[in-house]
């Protein structure tokens, strides 16, 4: 979804929804129009999402660093950085792509590709993507690759993806009588699993959930996708809902279920986005869904989580074994205004910094470890192949954590499903339906179902 993974702790898009006035983020910390020259066969290329000094020091640090040492091996680059957090903040975006004013190369969520093309910002660089200018181009996983290709064409280079699992406290699970290395993999287990924790009291919850800011809504597609079915339906002209079914009435039985019979959730609910990372690093949620970052980037880093007290598991699903998951992750996309020069050099800065193993703010994680930063999850799971091999031997070299934490999340190798058509109109279209079936003890689930698919449906004649 409107996820802001990203290599350093910078907010999620969908924090950044709910939090741009207070951000007090101005048009100017995200500006980059083209002021690149070719002269002399010198080129300038701009490209934002920098990491700041204030929010990230150590990766800002490694970030200059990299640039330096980039420049220095290609005399004729110059790396224009533009340092801004967020690094999507919706209202400048929008802005800069109707005025063409988006730096050179910059940063988008995998949802956030229509949008450019519509505003034909995009330039197309087919022609200059290859195996010799990205090495590790056959090994990046296929969903990452669509994210950033319409049709045939393609248009930016992925840095990021990621898949969700449970996250889940295993001081709670010890605390509960549960086994902290058997995290629940079906709805009844969860059911199970939580309420043996909400028995704890002291304002401890078993399970935790979003109904506000899209989170709602995107959190519900996932669900679908690990029970094999699907919110959308890209094969019917225009797209339709598919959700309307037995899956989606499991899942939401399963939550209300959770909410009301087993009061395994809080009485507060329309939570978006930073409510349940706060709450679960406090040590007051036993479970919720999410993908590793929300670990060392959230919980841990912003939350003062216990790194030691966290775990991982597979998607819940009906069966035990999730089909899939809602995948989701960050690119770099080249401006419509960029000159083949600039394209060439983008491309070989976002392979040095983004896409070699080993290297950059991504893959250097011996550099991460040795400035202290937490070193081992599995993500961004970025490759398959030699690359994906190579990737996952240097975390497991270098690693700070202990991985037998995470290991059941890791063996589900849930396949990204990608992100629903028009995610996030669709997910926003959703909340509302989250929010019911978390707050009205006597819902109509079948009826709400209903209602919810003829608002997707209707939306969705008008998106497609």
């Amino acid at each position: 979804m409107s996820r802001k993974t990203h290599r350093w702790s910078g907010g999620r898009k969908f924090a950044a929804v709910t939090a741009v006035a207070a951000l007090g983020l101005g048009a100017a910390a995200c500006s980059g129009t083209s002021a690149s020259s070719t002269s002399g066969g010198k080129v300038t290329v701009s490209i934002n999402c920098a990491p700041t000094e204030a929010q990230n020091p150590i990766q800002h640090k490694e970030w200059v660093a990299d640039v330096a040492t980039f420049e220095k091996a290609n005399p004729n680059i110059t790396i224009a950085s533009v340092y801004n957090n967020p690094c999507t903040n919706l209202p400048v975006f929008t802005a800069q792509l109707r005025a063409g004013t988006e730096p050179d190369i910059f940063y988008i969520d995998f949802t956030d590709l229509p949008q450019v093309l519509t505003a034909g910002q995009a330039a197309d660089i087919t022609s200059y993507v290859n195996s010799t200018t990205v090495p590790t181009l056959k090994d990046i996983v296929p969903a990452a690759m669509a994210a950033v290709t319409a049709g045939k064409t393609i248009y930016g280079l992925p840095t990021n993806n990621y898949t969700q699992g449970l996250i889940y406290n295993r001081a709670l699970f010890s605390q509960a009588g549960l086994n902290p290395n058997d995290p629940p993999t079906t709805w009844a287990q969860v059911e199970t699993d939580a309420k043996a924790i909400a028995k704890l009291g002291n304002g401890i919850e078993g399970w935790g959930d979003y109904s506000a800011g899209n989170n709602g809504g995107w959190h519900f597609a996932s669900y679908m996708d690990a029970l094999g079915g699907t919110t959308v339906n890209t094969n019917n002209a225009p797209p339709t809902a598919d959700f309307d079914n037995a899956d989606g009435t499991a899942i939401l039985e399963a939550l209300h279920t959770l909410r009301f019979t087993d009061n395994a959730m809080s009485a507060t609910q329309g939570l978006a986005w930073g409510t349940l990372q706060a709450q679960f690093g406090a040590g007051k949620l036993g479970m919720y869904i999410a993908a590793p970052d929300d670990i060392y980037n959230q919980i841990t880093a912003v939350d003062k989580g216990n790194i030691n007290d966290i775990g991982m598991g597979p998607l819940p699903s009906l069966t035990g074994k999730p089909a899939g998951s809602l995948g989701g992750g960050n690119a770099y996309i080249f401006a419509k205004h960029d000159t083949p020069a600039q394209i060439e050099a983008g491309i070989k800065f976002i392979d040095f910094e983004d896409l070699t193993p080993g290297q950059g703010v991504t893959f250097n994680y011996a550099r991460q470890k040795a400035n202290g930063l937490p070193v081992g999850f599995d993500e961004p799971s970025l490759f398959g192949g030699a690359a994906g091999t190579q990737v996952q031997a240097l975390r497991t070299k270098y690693t700070t954590i202990n991985q037998s934490y995470y290991q059941s999340y890791v063996n589900a190798n849930e396949a990204s499903d990608g992100e629903p058509f028009d995610a996030q109109a669709v997910y926003k279209t959703l909340d509302p339906m989250m929010l019911a079936v978390l707050t009205e003890p006597n819902v109509n689930i079948p009826a709400l179902l209903k209602t919810s698919a003829t608002n997707v449906n209707t939306l969705l004649q008008f998106s497609s």
